[in-house]
């Protein structure tokens, strides 16, 4: 499950293919979520927080999310814990930059969709310095060229275009998302080069691996966080549910006010 703060229950959105092939089969039965919706409540301020929430099939979602905690509790946090006990935080972190660095083409076609031809190339140089530079993207060197890691989607990118987000949605075992990021995590499995990878010369096993070492270093580095939060929020789903609404926000409008010269300062 994508986990909590910092990137709000975000797999890193590196995204391990088989999660994303899943949440790509869970976008198709959204339709069937139509007669699931509460109905707004009469009361003005009911109606406001109503409104606010976003969250129509909030019955439904609250179900998920106990089923998504259950199940992380009894499988995906244990073999979490187990990792952070046997690898050394230097190895998990470069094994991070890996992942983030194999998702760096998604970001960069969908700055290009965004219309951010410079983000699209600061995403470019990143993945060149760190496949070349950073020993295949173990090593984040583009960030100390100066060209730090930028979060994209394509849901970020039709939020871009305009496109509402939908109703407020919890996947089991995902985590948060909406009706427009359940399509743009389909459209990101079509845009990841990964997903092509050939077979032959171990190619696919190394795609499954790193997506699946990918799942576990994200759960791993959320840890602490997610288990605070469960022990402290008074209502851990609403909390959840805010911090991602707000996160997305932030995100998009950071995209949206990135109005920085296509060409680098240093070039002129």
């Amino acid at each position: 499950m994508r986990a909590v703060t910092g990137s709000i229950l975000q797999p890193s959105r590196s995204c391990a293919r088989p999660r994303r092939i899943a949440r790509l089969f869970a976008g198709l039965g959204l339709a069937a979520l139509a007669g699931c919706a509460v109905p707004p409540p009469k009361d003005p301020d009911a109606l406001a927080e109503y409104r606010e929430a976003n969250d129509p099939y909030e019955p439904l979602n609250r179900k998920m999310y106990d089923l998504s905690m259950t199940l992380d509790k009894y499988s995906l946090r244990p073999v979490a814990k187990a990792y952070v006990w046997a690898v050394p935080y230097r190895v998990r972190q470069s094994l991070g930059n890996l992942v983030q660095t194999m998702n760096e083409p998604v970001v960069f076609f969908n700055d290009v969709g965004a219309g951010k031809s410079r983000r699209a190339g600061d995403a470019f140089v990143r993945w060149c310095i760190n496949m070349v530079a950073g020993v295949g993207g173990l090593i984040d060197v583009a960030k100390y060229a100066g060209y730090p890691h930028h979060d994209n989607d394509a849901g970020l990118t039709l939020a871009t275009w305009g496109v509402p987000s939908g109703p407020y949605l919890f996947m089991p075992m995902m985590g948060p998302s909406s009706f427009r990021d359940g399509a743009g995590y389909g459209i990101d499995v079509g845009l990841s080069p990964w997903n092509y990878v050939p077979r032959g010369y171990g190619l696919l096993t190394f795609n499954w691996a790193y997506n699946i070492m990918g799942t576990i270093n994200g759960r791993a580095d959320h840890l602490d966080a997610l288990d605070q939060l469960q022990k402290d929020a008074l209502d851990p789903y609403a909390t959840i549910r805010s911090a991602y609404q707000q996160q997305r926000k932030a995100q998009t409008d950071a995209i949206r006010n990135d109005h920085r010269a296509t060409v680098p300062d240093w070039y002129n």
